[in-house]
């Protein structure tokens, strides 16, 4: 079953969007001719300045996975996030069918 993965980012300042730019293209390029992905869209926060969020989506989780933990990833991913000064956050989200209600973990 397809997954959407989000990530956010935090941009403190324009001087670190302007760096940060490329970095972020070439994640995007690179992740769309990996095995198992399907679409990504970009997202700038309206009423929130300097956050942004990146929706893929990814036939499994294990395609993105392996994308993930892949040295040519990592080793950009770091790159933004030393800019950033934090680490980028994830989420990640499969779709609901036909209503059937979410999981929960017993307490």
């Amino acid at each position: 079953m397809a997954v959407s993965v989000i990530i956010q980012r935090r941009v403190k300042d324009k001087e670190i969007g302007a760096k940060l730019a490329p970095y972020i293209v070439q994640l995007r390029s690179k992740a769309s001719v990996q095995p198992g992905f399907i679409t990504g869209q970009t997202f700038s926060c309206i009423d929130c300045d300097g956050e942004y969020m990146v929706i893929s989506t990814w036939d499994t989780m294990e395609d993105w996975q392996r994308w993930m933990n892949s040295d040519e990833r990592r080793m950009i991913q770091k790159k933004v996030d030393d800019l950033l000064g934090e680490s980028s956050r994830y989420r990640y989200y499969e779709p609901l069918v036909g209503g059937i209600p979410p999981k929960f973990e017993d307490a």
